[in-house]
């Protein structure tokens, strides 16, 4: 399962940051063009990463406070709270990605 996270990983990240470079490819004198392709990869790369990362924890953590709540009924409110707070740290730094993308995005128009 681990092999097959991994060359999807690689496989999407290979198609997005494709086109960004393909500018360069044209054969012409691009002129400024390799730094834009460099911000777009960034650009991907900051919100593609992030999203990922957030989308693998927060399954994870939801996955866990469930099945702690279903071996211990009693304990469904000690475990609500954090879990709420944990989900809502990780959807933050995906924002933080967001952020960090838009501001690159800025840089390529």
């Amino acid at each position: 399962m681990k092999k097959i996270v991994s060359v999807m990983t690689f496989a999407m990240t290979w198609l997005m940051t494709s086109t960004a470079f393909a500018q360069n490819w044209g054969g012409g004198g691009g002129g400024g063009q390799t730094d834009k392709s460099w911000y777009a990869l960034g650009a991907a790369l900051a919100i593609g990463l992030p999203a990922l990362g957030g989308a693998f924890g927060q399954g994870r953590t939801a996955a866990s406070a469930l099945e702690s709540i279903g071996r211990n009924p009693n304990a469904a409110d000690k475990v609500f709270v954090p879990m709420i707070l944990g989900l809502a740290l990780i959807e933050s730094l995906v924002i933080y990605g967001f952020i960090v993308a838009l501001i690159l995005q800025g840089k390529i128009v």
